[in-house]
């Protein structure tokens, strides 16, 4: 039960140093020392709806130890063509139920629910009012990343 204490604490404090860096409290950290076998860098700086900027750098070892179950959901989510439109539309700036509809070409709205609710569930949208959608600031860089990722693995870019 310790090592699942220990492991709630040392990521509850990564992310409020996160939310630090992020709200422009506190100086971004200088690159980890990556262990014997690197290390994962991306970053970027958008201005889709709102300047965002993000930059990690991951130790390559610790990456192959990340939870499976949570990566995956994220990868399931984003996986499914409409999703991914939906996802894409977002990334442009919030949108209402209607306008996410009418982007994924869905003729009801109870198709455009499912998606969301998948989406929600892998923290990838977050619903900002009663039919209202956004992408968190914080995860616009990681979406794209995800995306020309996706497509350079796939060897379209």
């Amino acid at each position: 039960m310790r090592d699942v204490n220990d492991e709630y604490e040392a990521r509850l404090a990564d992310l409020e140093r996160r939310v630090r860096i992020l709200e422009g409290d506190a100086p971004r950290p200088a690159a980890a020392v990556p262990g014997g076998n690197g290390s994962v860098t991306y970053g970027g700086a958008v201005s889709l709806h709102g300047t965002v900027r993000w930059n990690i750098e991951y130790d390559a070892e610790a990456s192959l130890a990340l939870d499976p179950a949570t990566v995956a959901g994220v990868l399931d989510a984003l996986g499914n063509p409409t999703r991914l439109e939906i996802v894409r539309t977002l990334l442009r700036g919030p949108a209402t139920a209607t306008e996410l509809q009418d982007a994924a070409g869905l003729s009801s709205s109870g198709r455009l629910y499912h998606h969301l609710r998948a989406l929600s569930a892998a923290r990838v949208v977050e619903q900002e009012s009663r039919n209202h959608y956004r992408i968190p600031p914080e995860k616009v860089v990681p979406l794209l990343v995800l995306t020309v990722a996706a497509a350079d693995v796939g060897e379209h870019l």
